[in-house]
């Protein structure tokens, strides 16, 4: 019975922590197809970074030589290399059996004999180990948090030039123990400056809680951690629209959580009924249909015509002299629109009051009748580049009187023409506003392609395939150009010298490392 009891408390408990569990309003997927198309871009910015290595001035003596040598520089690097998610953890990088290659200068000093000339060494047997602890930093972004690297070179050779490069041949293991020891430890810190800096500032660039117009912002900061497999890697949002008047006046999340089962294409997004229906309500609360109706409204001569038929009874009570004066309808939406996704489509329904009005001149208007309106509109979802857009269709439209059942039977004529007023002049003005659409969360310079709209009771899926319209190098100093990174104490780049712009070789901070056979390398900063 006490095992019993302990099992239902346990039960109880996690049952309670899924049901107060936020669920997510947008889900993004990327797969192993998605990772492939990133790695040749990752190779392409891992040589890079390798290429600015700076290696220290090496002096020396061994015997009677005395030797300098400066100016290296990486002249080609042939990496065999694998990216691919860590499950659990974030991504692996992987270079194996790879090479470098590497010129610099020598000054050589043998009793009264001065030589000098330039040395090709190759580097070979690379093999770096680097991983990427992916997780949601305070503010809800996705960053990577630690960088895990090894990094080991196997063998090194040296090839002499000069009047006496072949004399110079047998002190060349002595040099290339001390090049290859430098070098080992010059990868893993370059690329942790790669993944900590600057990839982490290619991450900053998707957008976490922003605004969209002047009437709405969005929030996609995420809900936890990624959740990393050995073919994807998932990323919950909060997908929410919020009011940037009254940013804390939010809508509850009660909608169903996407599901995605799908690994074909390179990246999944999944919106479910709250990311629509928190925007609608943010936009409702901002009184952004007021102002497109406003914009919108021009009733035509021959409903005008059809009103003043249908209310003559109406006017000629109150009284005959507004005979003479224009009607007008006012329309005003009376609660926040709702969204219904189904696997035959997605509609937005939306509540109206209607109002017939005289407008004397000079007076206040005098109401004739108040009348309810019922829409429903067809809503196509697309996607161009990153940006997801809606299409408004009205497909359904019903009135009715809220005075009488008599009354709602005399509207009857009047929903043909207002119809179609609705159709040419409200609709195309809300399709020309919502056309700009809403940025998903996705890195600058990245695009979807080949996108595939699907949809599910209750959310949508958007399949597609990714497009660079950039490089990384690109993205990455574009948004360098206008930042300064700071880094604390407490910061895991502590340690790690920021490079926000590349200097000059000749610029950098010179070094000089001797080499003492009995004690081993030290290098010397000047």
């Amino acid at each position: 019975m006490l095992i019993f009891g302990k099992f239902s408390v346990i039960f109880l408990l996690s049952l309670i922590t899924m049901t107060l569990a936020e669920p997510p309003g947008c889900k993004i997927r990327i797969t192993d197809r998605g990772l492939e198309m990133l790695k040749a871009e990752t190779k392409k910015f891992v040589e890079e970074e390798l290429s600015n290595i700076t290696m220290p001035e090496m002096r020396g003596k061994e015997g009677r030589f005395q030797y300098t040598i400066k100016d290296v520089k990486i002249t080609e690097l042939n990496l065999t290399s694998d990216l691919r998610f860590q499950p659990d953890v974030g991504l692996l990088f992987e270079v194996q059996n790879s090479s470098i290659t590497l010129n610099f200068q020598r000054r050589i000093l043998y009793w009264l004999f001065y030589d000098e000339g330039a040395i090709n060494a190759s580097a070979e047997g690379v093999n770096i180990f680097t991983v990427l602890h992916l997780i949601k930093d305070k503010d809800g972004r996705l960053k990577i948090s630690n960088v895990t690297c090894d990094a080991f070179i196997t063998k090194m050779r040296a090839r002499f030039s000069g009047t006496l490069g072949r004399v110079y041949d047998f002190i060349g293991t002595f040099l290339t123990t001390g090049m290859r020891f430098v070098l080992n430890k010059q990868i893993c810190p370059a690329l942790n400056h790669a993944a900590l800096v600057l990839i982490n500032q290619l991450l900053e660039t998707i957008p976490v809680r922003t605004e969209v117009d002047s009437y709405v912002g969005i929030d996609y900061s995420l809900l936890h951690d990624p959740v990393v497999t050995e073919t994807s890697l998932d990323m919950d949002f909060r997908g929410m629209f919020y009011d940037l008047k009254n940013e804390n006046e939010t809508l509850v999340n009660y909608a169903v959580n996407p599901v995605v089962r799908e690994y074909d294409r390179m990246i999944y997004l999944s919106l479910s009924e709250y990311f629509f229906d928190s925007g609608l309500f943010s936009y409702f609360k901002g009184g952004l249909q007021k102002q497109l109706l406003l914009d919108s409204f021009q009733m035509p001569k021959d409903l005008e015509m059809l009103l003043r038929t249908t209310y003559l009874g109406t006017i000629m009570m109150l009284n005959p002299a507004l005979m003479e004066h224009p009607l007008s309808l006012e329309l005003e939406v009376t609660s926040p629109p709702r969204s219904t996704i189904k696997t035959s489509g997605a509609s937005v329904a939306v509540n109206c009051n209607v109002k017939v009005l005289v407008l004397p001149p000079g007076k206040p208007a005098v109401q004739l009748s108040s009348m309810t309106m019922e829409g429903k509109f067809n809503a196509k979802v697309s996607m161009k580049g990153k940006h997801l857009a809606i299409h408004l269709d009205l497909r359904r439209f019903k009135i009715f009187s809220n005075q009488s059942a008599l009354e709602s039977l005399a509207l009857i004529p009047l929903q043909g023409p207002l119809k179609t007023m609705l159709q040419i002049s409200v609709v195309p003005l809300i399709n020309n506003y919502i056309k700009r659409g809403v940025q998903i969360p996705l890195p600058d310079g990245i695009d979807f392609i080949e996108e595939v709209v699907e949809y599910h009771n209750g959310y949508i899926i958007v399949g597609a395939n990714l497009h660079f319209r950039t490089g990384l190098r690109e993205i990455i100093e574009r948004k360098l150009s206008g930042h300064t990174i700071s880094v604390g104490n407490n910061s895991p780049l502590a340690g790690v010298t920021p490079q926000t712009t590349r200097l000059p070789r000749s610029c950098r901070p010179c070094q000089h490392l001797h080499y003492i056979p009995a004690h081993g390398i030290s290098v010397e900063k000047m």
